[in-house]
């Protein structure tokens, strides 16, 4: 909903509105040397003002504003985040990262990753149909390809809505073609996209990747840790993957971490069976 159709429909408002301004100024620039002159610009409308090392507070804040106003109007509830390696391919699809034989024979090993995914999707988006209406356990990723391709193609196979959360990379980074466009969002900061991801998170699936994955796995595990973000079930799949890639027990046995705090995350293999862990840490059926 526009600015103006907002102020009709919420009755009377006798100023003008800012879109209004901004078009009646565009046709006002340069006709003479002051409406020539930057600083006749309006602020808002004024690229070269917002992008200033000093607006930055303000570029926060519109990056925080700007996905949040759009999940409310969507009616989005709550939210599933799926995470993992852009560089795993889909089954049958060449390794495009690998850099040697070695790395192109393990990506294209870990390619059932891709289907795990999918599957674990549509799962979820499934149930997000039937017990909400789309609203609850939406699917959100990073919106790049490998996993977080098959997230969004999960949710699009079934005819759900999912989320892409982007960030501004010099490589590697486009958003995939199956996330939904009206909730296909671009960032310039990754501290507010963090936020995003977790804002409405009620599970994490943790699909085996690199140091994107493993920075949204520990930034997840730290709040719940601390207390600062309410426990919800963190889903690792690939048990071997993970128990090479990260050595948590040496932690516990260092005393740098809780015995306990190992019991935060789940190790699973397949999609039927991290669906089933998020089914009984809220206690609903699972379903297919």
């Amino acid at each position: 909903m526009s600015s103006d159709e907002h102020r009709n429909k919420h009755g009377w408002d006798p100023f003008p509105s800012s879109r209004r301004d901004r078009e009646e100024a565009a046709g006002q620039y340069g006709q003479t040397p002051q409406t020539r002159s930057p600083t006749y610009r309006l602020a808002f409308d004024d690229d070269d003002f917002l992008t200033r090392e000093e607006t930055r507070g303000v570029r926060l804040q519109l990056e925080l504003m700007k996905p949040e106003l759009a999940f409310q109007e969507a009616g989005i509830l709550s939210t599933v985040v799926l995470f993992g390696g852009a560089r795993i391919p889909a089954p049958g699809q060449a390794a495009w990262a690998a850099k040697n034989e070695t790395q192109r024979k393990n990506l294209e090993a870990n390619a059932h990753f891709y289907d795990e995914a999918r599957r674990f999707a549509q799962i979820a988006s499934r149930h997000s149909a039937t017990s909400s209406g789309g609203k609850e356990f939406v699917i959100v990723t990073g919106g790049g390809p490998g996993v977080m391709e098959a997230g969004n193609r999960g949710a699009n196979d079934v005819g759900a809505p999912s989320i892409s959360l982007n960030i501004t990379l010099p490589h590697e980074q486009e958003p995939n073609r199956y996330a939904t466009p009206e909730l296909c969002f671009n960032f310039h900061y990754f501290a507010v996209r963090k936020m995003h991801f977790l804002l409405r998170a009620k599970a994490m699936a943790i699909f085996p990747g690199g140091f994107g994955t493993m920075d949204e796995l520990f930034e997840a595990l730290t709040l719940i840790q601390t207390r600062r973000m309410q426990r919800i079930p963190v889903i690792l799949f690939g048990a071997r993957f993970w128990k090479r890639v990260l050595n948590l027990n040496v932690l516990a046995e260092e005393g740098t971490i809780a015995p306990e705090d190992l019991d935060l995350i789940t190790f699973t293999e397949t999609a039927e069976d991290g669906w089933e862990a998020i089914a009984r840490f809220y206690g609903f059926a699972p379903g297919k």
